[in-house]
């Protein structure tokens, strides 16, 4: 039986399926909630489908990142108060692997990549045990590196890929290998 997936924010221009999927931001997209800077912002683009208990979602982003606060990854998500967005974003003239988690209101972490270019996959994965959720990523074939493991909703949700452009329109995002399935092992500190 296949999942129904479903667009929260469906940009005007993507093509695609559940497996890999390409897109073109529309203008000034963001999802975002109140800290620091005293907005709400749930505009960006989802493409997600229905989640119970523990999984593990993974896909593999390419981005034409260049302008600030350029994004692309995957979400979690329980509504529009509750949830978590992971991958790239630009930001400082830099990539950094980015995650988000909002509960009512939204905190932000980064993690620099100096050395990474916007031609280069990089794979993002998150998993939930119970009610915590580990984000991990990897660029190649290296070690999967954490960068959060937080607490969250054990509750049924929504999971899929995202991508957000806030100061402009048009990033190109693509997403291929999306896969939402069993949760991998718990320990932290083995692939």
């Amino acid at each position: 039986m296949e999942v129904e997936h479903r667009w929260l924010n469906e940009p005007a221009s993507w093509r695609g399926d559940r497996s890999a999927l390409s897109l073109k931001t529309d203008r000034n997209t963001d999802f975002w909630r109140e800290t620091f800077y005293g907005f709400v912002r749930d505009s960006g683009h989802a493409y997600l489908q229905p989640v119970s208990g523990d999984f593990t979602a993974s896909a593999t982003v390419t981005g034409a990142y260049e302008e600030l606060y350029d994004q692309a990854g995957l979400m979690l998500r329980l509504d529009e108060r509750n949830w978590i967005k992971c991958g790239i974003e630009y930001t400082d003239g830099l990539m950094h692997f980015s995650v988000v988690v909002t509960r009512g209101l939204s905190d932000w972490s980064v993690i620099p990549l100096p050395d990474a270019r916007a031609a280069d996959p990089l794979q993002v994965r998150l998993t939930r045990h119970g009610d915590a959720v580990r984000v991990q990523f990897r660029f190649g074939e290296g070690r999967w590196q954490m960068a959060r493991l937080c607490p969250f909703s054990a509750a049924d949700a929504e999971v899929g890929v995202m991508a957000c452009s806030p100061e402009r329109a048009g990033f190109e995002a693509s997403f291929h290998d999306i896969t939402v399935g069993p949760p991998i092992a718990r320990a932290l500190h083995e692939d």
